[in-house]
């Protein structure tokens, strides 16, 4: 159906997504999907028209989703129009406007936008007759499914906002840790202060660790942590927000540090700079420490492209981490590694990079997502000295790898 190449693997890259539409291999019935929705390694998913207030999560197992939520459905919301107010705390199922019909040996993974994560909303695609969220099998033919839970912030959605993203894969695609190692040492992937980590300092298992800047600007500041009782925020308003009803500033203690309070909502920076060449596609996965007492990052796909420049006039773009503390206050410091990247290779390399007119949050240095206007920001401490880049796609609003 999708005319891959004998032997293929790798991540589909958007020219082979933009195939699968033509082919009806992913289809929105009488909704076109709009070209602006393929992005370089993924494509954006739409909400649908109805979303159901459920009473808890579930798979659906070897049963349909249609006929599991009519168990846990308590109220119905129509997303027409001015749209529906999603309050904090309470799952939603929304079925999304998407459906596939994947060629056996396709298969799919879910993730939220990155503008999703940093407002702190949980997303999760359920798919029918499955054991797994976000992981749709080979083959799968069938409707799309959204789990949504605010968790900070009540928010107002409507039909056809994105809120999350979905990649198709084929084959083998993710890169040892040995294949990375090589790959860093031909083509770097992370940089300090404009400079390759070296190959003994990277942090690998099934996968390459980022570590915390807790260092701040010149007012100490390293972050920002939710606001309790804030307003509504309004996911369908086209103009980004002041933050401070939002978000509160954090600043670090002496020596670098901050204590995490326990259940809220910080959004902090990495210190290495991510480079996405074009042959790689990248993921920020969830980790808890042994200890339990840490979460980073619930958002996290970064296409080929984030942090690259064919003309080397910078070297990578920080990553905006999510960051939750769970029972107990729980201190972290300069340097420390709280967060794991996964790289997987592109099938072929896409026809547009992210930050080609794809992508708002190239050389990030701030960590509020789009929704909200950005603070002055401190310099660039990811590129070595050059001519200042065209003025294009730089952030006039923080990130959307996503």
């Amino acid at each position: 159906m999708l005319n891959l190449p004998a032997g293929a693997e790798g991540v589909l890259p958007s020219q082979h997504l933009a195939a699968a539409i033509d082919s009806g291999a992913i289809d929105a019935g009488n909704f076109k999907i709009p070209a602006e929705n393929i992005q370089p390694a993924s494509l954006d998913l739409r909400l649908g028209e109805v979303a159901y207030r459920i009473r808890c999560s579930f798979l659906p197992d070897r049963h349909t989703v249609e006929q599991k939520v009519k168990d846990f459905t308590i109220d119905e919301l129509n997303l027409h129009a001015e749209g529906a107010v999603l309050e904090t705390n309470r799952p939603y199922l929304i079925p999304l406007k998407e459906r596939l019909a994947l060629p056996p040996g396709i298969r799919g993974k879910a993730n939220p936008k990155s503008s999703t994560g940093r407002l702190d909303v949980f997303t999760r695609v359920i798919t029918d007759e499955s054991y797994r969220f976000d992981e749709i099998s080979p083959g799968y033919h069938g409707p799309l499914y959204l789990e949504v839970v605010p968790l900070s912030f009540a928010i107002r959605v409507r039909e056809g906002l994105a809120l999350s993203q979905l990649r198709l894969s084929v084959g083998r695609s993710e890169l040892t840790d040995d294949e990375l190692r090589a790959f860093h040492a031909h083509e770097p992937l992370l940089f300090e202060r404009g400079r390759p980590v070296p190959a003994a300092e990277l942090a690998l298992a099934t996968g390459m660790f980022l570590s915390l800047d807790l260092r701040g600007d010149e007012s100490g500041r390293v972050g920002y942590r939710a606001r309790d009782n804030a307003p509504l925020l309004d996911l369908t308003r086209p103009a980004p927000l002041e933050p401070d009803a939002y978000w509160e500033p954090v600043r670090h203690e002496d020596g670098d540090r901050i204590v995490l309070v326990p259940q809220k909502f910080y959004l902090l920076m990495s210190d290495e700079a991510v480079r996405i060449p074009p042959g790689l596609a990248a993921e920020m996965t969830a980790y808890d420490p042994t200890s339990g007492e840490l979460r980073t990052h619930y958002a996290g796909f970064f296409d080929p492209g984030f942090g690259f420049d064919t003309e080397n006039r910078f070297r990578g773009s920080r990553a905006a981490l999510e960051v939750r503390a769970h029972d107990v206050p729980f201190m972290i410091e300069n340097g420390q590694r709280v967060c794991k990247l996964t790289f997987e290779r592109m099938m072929e390399q896409p026809s547009v990079l992210y930050g080609q007119g794809i992508g708002t949050y190239q050389r990030q240095e701030d960590t509020l997502g789009k929704h909200f206007l950005s603070p002055a920001r401190a310099p660039d401490n990811t590129a070595e000295p050059a001519p200042a880049p065209p003025e294009g796609d730089q952030l006039s609003l923080p990130m959307t790898p996503g």
